[in-house]
């Protein structure tokens, strides 16, 4: 299909947009040399965007002998985005605007059905009109921003979140898995180059979730239903929920030699089907003696050079920094 001259012109202003926002700022002719675009065209957009307030002058360059180049950058406020996830009835969110810098972040209660989640956004952006994009994260496996499988939260089985709110709010919205978005806020909050295969582990106040990153993509799997590690048989007729579970006495964080057991296992059998580099487990589930433990007890099942190394990360604030990096990335495609 032959773009359109609107397809065109959205491409370029994402173009510049984006390039603004990663080089910090550009004058006309480093944004022709950076993307090949032509320098009336250029000059055009910029002008436009410049008018809308979407880019802001950085001052004017220093003469070689010619007239002095106009720097122009992005201007930050133009559009925020707001990320939001849901556990058990309350949502934790943040707002930041376009250079990833946050503006508030916060935590609601009372989240007892799509009503009350929708007023709760509502509320914010009825506070933060610029909001220009909406990521959400949950605890159940999506498909297409459907979500099909979200155990303690019938409201939510099979809703099109992303088509709902996005038809309420009209903002574009994107729906994740929060052990995906887990998973990939690490990924980029620690800015890994290498094309590392990573697991983000999380047994959670909705029962467990893996996250899982190989060489740099994340791994959803054929029908979404990667990382429902409850199902994972274990100890006969039992699957890895049940046996870490079985002693209702027992909570969070882990501490017994049978939690310690079970998820050894749980790392065996990651060892030996993927192989990662590392497995990140939640900061506020396990402490650095029992993850000690947890390693020589997976050695008993896999050759010790074959293991992943064992960390342990903050997973909110994986799990909120993921969900900025889609917001920030449907921001820049936004039209405004």
């Amino acid at each position: 299909m032959e773009p359109t001259p609107k397809s065109m012109k959205k491409a370029i202003q994402i173009s510049i947009r984006r390039a603004l926002l990663e080089l910090g700022s550009a004058t006309k002719v480093e944004l022709n040399d950076y993307l090949k675009i032509s320098f009336p065209t250029i000059s055009k957009f910029l002008t436009q965007m410049e008018k809308e307030g979407e880019i802001l002058s950085a001052g004017l360059d220093n003469s070689s002998g010619g007239r002095r180049a106009k720097r122009y950058k992005y201007n930050p406020e133009h559009m925020l985005g707001l990320a939001v996830f849901l556990e058990e009835k309350e949502i934790n969110y943040i707002v930041f605007n376009c250079y990833g810098e946050l503006k508030d972040i916060g935590t609601n209660s009372g989240i007892a059905d799509l009503h009350s989640f929708t007023q709760c956004i509502h509320d914010i952006t009825k506070q933060y009109q610029k909001i220009s994009s909406l990521s959400i994260g949950v605890p159940g496996s999506v498909d297409s921003e459907r979500i099909f499988y979200i155990p303690d939260y019938e409201h939510l089985q099979n809703v099109d979140l992303k088509g709902y709110l996005e038809d309420y709010f009209s903002i574009p919205v994107v729906v994740e898995n929060d052990m995906n978005a887990a998973v990939l806020g690490y990924y980029n909050r620690l800015k890994i180059k290498e094309n590392k295969s990573v697991v983000y582990l999380y047994l959670g106040k909705n029962g467990p979730g893996a996250g899982t990153i190989v060489n740099g993509t994340v791994l959803r799997g054929s029908t979404n239903f990667s990382g429902e590690i409850s199902f994972v048989p274990q100890y006969d007729d039992k699957r890895f929920w049940q046996s870490l579970s079985k002693n209702k006495k027992d909570t969070l964080p882990v501490h017994k030699d049978y939690m310690v057991d079970v998820i050894s296992r749980l790392i065996a059998s990651f060892t030996a089907i993927i192989n990662p580099h590392m497995i990140i487990f939640c900061n506020e589930e396990v402490e650095m003696g029992i993850l000690n433990k947890i390693g020589e007890c997976s050695s008993g099942y896999i050759p010790s050079e074959h293991l992943p190394d064992l960390a342990i990360s903050d997973w909110k604030q994986d799990y909120l920094y993921g969900l900025q990096s889609l917001g920030l990335d449907l921001m820049i495609k936004v039209t405004v």
